[in-house]
């Protein structure tokens, strides 16, 4: 039995010891990363503090405070520019290898022009990354995650080819200005949720419901961004700065509701996470067959004189595939997926003709959209290996929500299935996982959420403006992992004994 203090707060740790015969298949690769995660707007706060302009979510949460659950905002959330040295002792402690946050935009570039570079900005992103490297903790840097400039949005934002420009430039002096010591980049978070809920359903900034239309214009012109991004990189920065550079998909696990319909397992697949994978990914390049086929005909069906898929030029097709050097793979959940009878002549359910369900039975978390469902990940995995012949995959987003305090043995448990689940598939089905990040570092702003829903491994008291943190039982549990390099056959039981 061993003790630990942290933070003014001890445990007793208890291992429970079992021999198995599985104990290889619970082990992590010697070379295998382990992280946590978080984002600029949902973290650092200071929201026009050092210089930082306005970005398209705190215009959002400020106009429009009742689209958030309980009316908040991130111009504090977790005060993490004030406490950036706190949060990488926090880091030290825990033992991880990586941490992976973004960029605020607007406190690099306060017009979100390249013409106007805010140093004090510069200094902050350097001052955190010089603190996790002077710490051995690798920084896995996102250039966008959701945050952009307000005035870009006013032309238009995702829908405007002009970012794939606006951005290019912003990405450039990030690699001019930070990347000496980076290692690993990360160009758009999860470009689905981008254009589905901030364009498509307007549930998250900068709200919009522009249609399918709108979406999938978001998707071309975020695509042509980050193949840009990449070849920036690729062709004046690599040699010197020996970095990777990749994108972040959302991707979903499903299973069939019917045992043999594998066409609904696929389609939904391509719809979701094929739609940014498939163009950079796979031998072919350009949109899944699926989509353009399925989408150009409910195009016609709809009386449109053309697809309402937008169309890559084969030079922009060649351009965009190969754009990555690993997979970096956001998974939370899955779904139950079944193929919906089609009439000829009629239009595709949804374009895709599959729709997707949640079994009642699965474990619930805090969120309505996540249930725990361990298998599909290591599904998941398979499908992205098997389909864009075994890439580098670095698990960047992987966690669960529930609403308070620090003893969060659901937690535990879930990330305890799934990691089993993503070891399996490292271990049985050849599957190059090289790294894991936990979502979240540190409770934080969830979006239309608020602070209603935690995914943090440690507490964050919100109506504390010291924004006190306090390590949950999932933190030490995960610190033991790090440290031992195995799951553990059986949970590690923390007790709080002050």
């Amino acid at each position: 039995m061993a003790s630990y203090s942290f933070l003014g707060v001890a445990y007793v740790f208890i291992f429970v010891v079992t021999n198995s015969c599985a104990d290889d298949k619970l082990s992590f690769p010697k070379d295998f990363l382990f992280g946590t995660a978080t984002s600029a707007y949902q973290i650092e706060g200071a929201w026009n503090e050092g210089g930082r302009t306005e970005s398209v979510w705190d215009q959002w949460t400020h106009e429009h405070p009742n689209v958030i659950v309980d009316g908040s905002n991130g111009d504090v959330a977790c005060d993490s520019y004030h406490k950036y040295k706190e949060d990488v002792r926090i880091l030290k402690n825990m033992g991880v290898n990586f941490y992976r946050f973004s960029l605020s935009w607007t406190r690099i570039l306060p017009t979100g022009y390249a013409n106007v570079i805010n140093q004090e900005g510069l200094d902050y992103y350097k001052n955190l990354i010089n603190e996790l490297l002077a710490n051995d903790i690798e920084p896995f840097v996102t250039l966008y995650h959701w945050d952009h400039p307000v005035i870009f949005e006013s032309m238009g934002g995702w829908t405007n080819e002009m970012m794939v420009e606006w951005m290019s430039e912003y990405a450039r002096v990030v690699f001019k200005e930070l990347g000496p010591k980076i290692k690993y980049f990360m160009t758009i978070n999860e470009p689905t949720v981008v254009c589905d809920e901030g364009y498509f359903e307007g549930t998250k900034a900068p709200g919009k419901k522009l249609g399918y239309i709108g979406k999938y214009l978001c998707m071309h012109n975020i695509l042509k961004a980050h193949a840009k991004i990449y070849h920036i990189y690729d062709k004046e920065f690599r040699k010197q700065q020996k970095g990777y550079i990749g994108i972040v998909p959302a991707c979903t696990g499903a299973f069939p509701k019917n045992p043999f319909d594998t066409q609904a397992v696929d389609a939904f697949f391509q719809f979701s996470c094929g739609w940014v994978s498939h163009p950079i990914f796979s031998k072919t390049g350009d949109y899944p067959e699926i989509m353009r086929n399925h989408i150009t005909e409910n195009s016609r069906l709809d009386g449109f004189s053309k697809s309402i898929l937008p169309v890559f030029s084969p030079e922009w097709v060649q351009y965009i595939k190969g754009t990555a050097d690993f997979f970096a793979l956001n998974h939370y959940t899955s779904r139950i997926v079944e193929t919906v009878p089609r009439e000829q002549g009629k239009a595709w359910y949804d374009y895709s003709g599959v729709k997707a369900t949640m079994d009642p039975s699965w474990p619930k978390s805090a969120s309505n959209w996540l249930k725990v469902v361990p298998a599909g990940f290591r599904e998941i995995i398979k499908k992205i290996s098997s389909e864009y012949d075994y890439p580098t995959i670095f698990i960047t987003e992987n966690g669960f929500s529930d609403r308070c305090c620090t003893f969060d043995y659901l937690r535990i448990s879930y990330l305890h299935s799934y990691m089993k689940e993503m070891l399996i598939a490292i271990h049985e089905s050849g599957c190059k996982v090289k790294g894991y990040a936990a979502w979240s570092l540190l409770d934080n702003f969830e979006w239309a959420r608020g602070y209603t829903e935690r995914f943090g491994l440690v507490n964050v008291n919100f109506t504390d403006p010291n924004r006190t943190r306090t390590p949950k039982w999932s933190m030490n549990w995960y610190k033991n992992v790090i440290k031992t390099g195995k799951l553990p056959d059986e949970y590690l039981v923390t007790t709080n004994i002050v």
